[in-house]
């Protein structure tokens, strides 16, 4: 589900109330937790962590006007979604994370090549999230997106 929003504030505000405590929760540990250098913004109608221009002025290589992606948080129908670039980009960012899903969530982890999705609000591993965030700094993210991703 995509929501019509300006601004984050203006994006939770539109979601339904339980869900608007949980991405509120997220939003706070993934700006807490973030390295340096991302920015927050609306992205393709999500909460979005970006490389700003000011520090790649390339931006998205499918859409060179837009920033360096990173990471979106999305409330779906059915579930809350992360999406994080580096766990796709990054076998070894993959193979930590999956690894150390069991250790915070008994249920089997619900996950696509860089989307986690969290259909029971009451399992979400905000320790892991946060941690999460902390592995990867804006210089390493783009130096794996231009080595992995980027189309020259």
């Amino acid at each position: 589900m995509q929501y019509k929003a300006n601004s984050p504030e203006e994006y939770i505000e539109q979601l339904p109330s339980e869900r608007q405590e949980v991405i509120k929760k997220l939003r706070k540990i993934i700006k807490e937790n973030l390295p340096e250098g991302f920015e927050e913004q609306m992205t393709y109608g999500m909460l979005g962590y970006v490389v700003p221009h000011s520090i790649y002025p390339d931006g998205y290589h499918c859409t060179p006007e837009l920033p360096l992606p990173f990471m979106s948080l999305a409330s779906q129908k059915n579930f809350v979604a992360l999406y994080h670039s580096g766990i796709y980009a990054s076998e070894e960012m993959y193979d930590w994370f999956v690894g150390e899903y069991p250790k915070y969530v008994k249920t089997k982890l619900d996950m696509g090549k860089s989307c986690v999705r969290f259909k029971k609000m009451e399992t979400i591993p905000y320790g892991l999230i946060g941690e999460l965030c902390t592995k990867m700094s804006v210089a390493d993210w783009i130096t794996l997106y231009e080595k992995n991703i980027k189309k020259t």
